[in-house]
């Protein structure tokens, strides 16, 4: 058994020692979203630094903590806080979570992401479903030694986002009249924020927002056999003719208000899953 699974399997076994029942669904919240967890039911708490092996969060808005309870009937995992290749991470750490969630048995992943909108049709505080990402990192979780538990080889990313998922969150949407942007969704390496001839760049290959996580945990979600749904809050908008200096505090701030509609999307995305 290589290391990783090692440790993967330390985690997970840490956490089931305390689970009532098994989570059904998982949810992972990006910055400034971890209010989306606020309606949980908790049967058991977690700080990551306290989970086997797990990384740590270093970036404001990702507290670094893992809920498990009852949303809405159904059993969650919620992991508030990610981890990101800029912050030193490899691939397979910022990819920890989602093996986790794996070797508990989780089949349907909710992820969600600060992002910048690229459309002018976009209105700061949006929120974008993710039909499709562009990965632009360089980096790929699934590189090196093949582990056949975790997955084929070579997964098809065709549908990486599930199409049912997104159109019952559209349904939802229009029912709890919170309008919903669709699109492509751009990773970058980071840290460092787009220039106005990259923003140009990403528009011209069709991406719709920008962002630096994500790509990395959909990738081994979708080898694990998950189905994904991704929203993006768009918390700025660019325009490269015009660029906007954008702070970190206006990013969280932006992403905090927009955290009730995203959750009650989420709430109800739950309830019928």
């Amino acid at each position: 058994m290589n290391s990783l699974k090692a440790n993967v399997q330390a985690a997970a076994g840490l956490i089931r020692s305390h689970l009532l029942r098994t989570p059904e669904i998982a949810i992972l919240t990006g910055t400034g979203l971890g209010e989306c967890a606020d309606g949980v039911l908790m049967h058991a708490q977690f700080e990551y630094r306290d989970i086997p092996h797990f990384p740590i969060s270093t970036v404001e808005g990702h507290p670094g903590q893992l809920l498990i309870g009852d949303l809405n009937g159904r059993e969650v995992a919620v992991f508030k806080g990610r981890f990101h290749l800029y912050e030193g991470y490899c691939p397979q750490e910022v990819t920890f979570s989602i093996r986790v969630m794996q070797e508990l048995g989780i089949k349907r992943l909710i992820v969600s992401n600060a992002a910048g909108g690229l459309h002018s049709r976009f209105s700061s505080g949006d929120i974008m479903i993710i039909q499709d990402h562009i990965n632009l990192t360089g980096r790929n979780p699934l590189v090196g030694p093949h582990e056949p538990a975790w997955g084929i080889r070579f997964p098809d990313m065709a549908r990486a986002y599930d199409p049912d998922l997104i159109k019952l969150a559209l349904d939802i949407g229009n029912q709890l009249n919170i309008p919903l942007q669709t699109g492509v969704y751009a990773g970058l390496l980071g840290p460092s924020l787009e220039t106005p001839a990259e923003i140009r760049f990403l528009q011209t290959i069709g991406a719709s927002a920008v962002g630096f996580s994500t790509i990395m945990e959909v990738i081994t979600a979708v080898q694990a056999g998950m189905k994904v749904i991704g929203f993006s809050t768009l918390t700025n908008i660019h325009d490269p003719e015009n660029p906007v200096p954008a702070t970190l505090e206006e990013i969280l701030e932006v992403a905090q208000k927009a955290s009730p509609a995203l959750q009650r999307l989420i709430e109800s995305l739950v309830k019928v899953l």
